[in-house]
């Protein structure tokens, strides 16, 4: 066999082996998946229903700013802040010269008018026996009847002029109208101030009230809880092992505070042994209808350009995205709606998973095998749940 010929049988036969063996290698399986650990939330019926808290005051249903009624300077303040004040007490003075001397000059008025109403008194008497003895005429008469009619008028003007001097006089002193407690001041003494000024305000003793603020897009939820049972209560700070007790809706503001744009809001509170300024939390809680739940921020995604949650099927162990809608935010967690009780999320780890992906379910040590699901073993909720948080 010629040289040429073998040096093409040895090239086919080398082409040959390296075509079956890069065959060989095309037919190997791809290496296996790891294992995906993920962790997992059960939506139970608790979860669902949407509860908002807000930090709320308590405060006097009737706070009144006390003021001066007439216009003076301030000689005197008698009670300070926290001060507990009685019906008739006195709370502040004023300087009364001038309120004293404008009185003496009003009582001189009224003697003047009633010198001079006797004395046209007396003459309408005498023109009266003159007149019977026809010494005057009938129109003379009239005239002195009407002169004295003037004078008693005058006279019960003054004397009504001297009694407004009086209470203006009395008017520099500031009054409580009832018993409260004094939480506010607004004058010190040396001040001049006009009449209307506030200066002490007193917050009367009685009933209380919780006051908190919302925004525009709550207002809807606050009226919808106030209407159901139980929709509203409240929690006092200093009692946080107390349980939370209803509160009844009171006062909704029409119109948003021009600063804040915030909704006052004031709620009926039937305990009054309670310390005025006192911090509180309000709950509202959804109705069951509202079909919202609260998850954490980890298990939420963006899947096709909207929200939605990683679900774990417990037969097959695979995850599939489901949309929901993103209604709001408490604190750390996010309100969805689109997912009912039962459901079982996921709550860390679904990032780096694909739809129809095997996984497992993250168990500290000591929790339930991966044999147990949460569906068959109420147990293992427990443990989901807090792993997840």
């Amino acid at each position: 066999m010629p040289q040429r010929s073998l040096v093409s049988l040895s090239t086919a036969v080398l082409a040959a082996i390296a075509v079956s063996v890069l065959a060989a290698c095309g037919k190997q399986a791809p290496p296996p998946e790891p294992d995906r650990y993920v962790r997992t939330l059960v939506l139970t019926p608790q979860s669902a229903g949407q509860q908002r808290e807000f930090a709320a005051e308590v405060r006097a249903r009737v706070e009144s700013r006390l003021s001066f009624r007439v216009p003076g300077k301030i000689l005197e303040r008698k009670v300070d802040l926290g001060s507990v004040v009685k019906p008739g007490q006195t709370l502040a003075r004023i300087d009364s010269s001038d309120l004293v001397l404008a009185q003496e000059a009003a009582k001189a008025s009224v003697l003047a008018a009633r010198v001079n109403r006797d004395q046209l008194g007396a003459d309408y008497k005498r023109y009266i026996d003159l007149h019977k003895q026809g010494f005057i005429s009938a129109a003379e008469l009239d005239r002195r009847d009407a002169a004295f009619k003037a004078a008693q008028a005058q006279y019960e003007s003054a004397r009504a002029q001297s009694d407004v001097q009086r209470n203006q006089a009395q008017y520099s002193s500031l009054v409580a109208d009832a018993a409260g407690v004094v939480t506010g001041i607004d004058a010190e003494p040396g001040m001049v101030v006009a009449a209307g000024t506030p200066v002490v305000r007193v917050a009367n003793d009685g009933p209380r009230d919780i006051v908190f603020s919302v925004s525009e897009d709550q207002v809807a939820l606050v009226r919808a809880a106030a209407a159901r049972p139980g929709g509203l209560k409240v929690r006092l700070w200093t009692d946080t092992k107390a349980e939370p007790q209803p509160i009844k809706l009171r006062e909704l503001a029409a119109a948003a505070d021009p600063v804040t744009r915030t909704f006052l809001v004031k709620a009926e509170l039937n305990d009054q042994n309670v310390r005025l300024g006192q911090t509180a939390t309000v709950i509202l809680t959804g109705a069951p209808s509202d079909n919202s739940i609260k998850l954490p921020l980890s298990a939420v995604m963006e899947s096709q350009g909207k929200s939605a949650v990683l679900l774990l099927d417990p037969k097959t162990m695979t995850v599939n995205p489901k949309p929901v809608t993103v209604v709001g935010a408490e604190g750390n967690e996010l309100v969805v709606q689109g997912l009912t009780p039962g459901l079982e999320v996921v709550t860390a780890g679904g990032h780096v998973l694909n739809a129809g992906q095997k996984v497992k379910r993250f168990r500290p040590p000591g929790t339930p095998t991966e044999a147990q699901s949460p569906a068959q073993s109420p147990a293992s909720v427990a443990p989901a749940v807090a792993a997840s948080r």
